[in-house]
């Protein structure tokens, strides 16, 4: 399985979406295998982990974000339950959960129900390590076209998710513990 030859099939090499997603993929793989190099309590899939970094957003492809390239009908928060489902029906069943637990730090079917958001309501938080890996990974880059392609500081990864939400910065803080992350 090459997750370069699926984006490849899912948008056109070259397009606007798919320099995005290569971009962003890369970065947090890149991010995500070095936090890996951090955890020794539990052998981990390396390959894995790379893989499903670069596909984790795969599912933008079907919303309408417009900034990013997307021209689909679902709202931008459906992304990762629908690349769960793109990933599923590809025999990906571990890398669709990575993509439907890494929005947000998770979220739970307590901020699915009290904000009303197009999604079941079921918790989408990550479980095993490598999917808590990938999601911590993902907050420090944005997929924006022309912002600011660096690495955001731990603290304005916090601040954002605590602007978000209280409980995803919560869940941030026991990833970073869980994944002996030093800032």
């Amino acid at each position: 399985m090459n997750p370069v030859d699926i984006l490849k099939d899912t948008c056109r090499p070259g397009s606007l979406l798919y320099e995005v997603l290569m971009r962003h993929g890369e970065q947090v793989a890149r991010k995500s295998l070095d936090i890996a190099e951090s955890v020794s309590s539990v052998p981990l899939d390396r390959n894995f982990i790379y893989e499903a970094a670069l596909l984790h957003d795969i599912g933008v492809c079907k919303t309408n974000a417009p900034l990013i390239g997307c021209y689909g009908r679902a709202p931008y928060i459906c992304h990762g339950i629908l690349g769960r489902h793109m990933l599923d029906n590809l025999g990906l069943t571990a890398h669709g959960l990575v993509s439907e637990r890494h929005t947000g730090a998770g979220l739970t079917a307590e901020n699915i129900k009290n904000n009303h958001l197009p999604l079941p309501c079921r918790d989408m938080v990550p479980v095993t390590i490598e999917e808590k890996i990938i999601c911590f990974a993902d907050k420090f880059f944005s997929k924006k076209p022309g912002s600011d392609t660096r690495e955001k500081s731990f603290d304005e990864v916090l601040y954002g998710l605590e602007k978000l939400d209280k409980g995803h910065a919560m869940r941030f803080l026991l990833f970073c513990d869980e994944l002996a992350y030093t800032q």
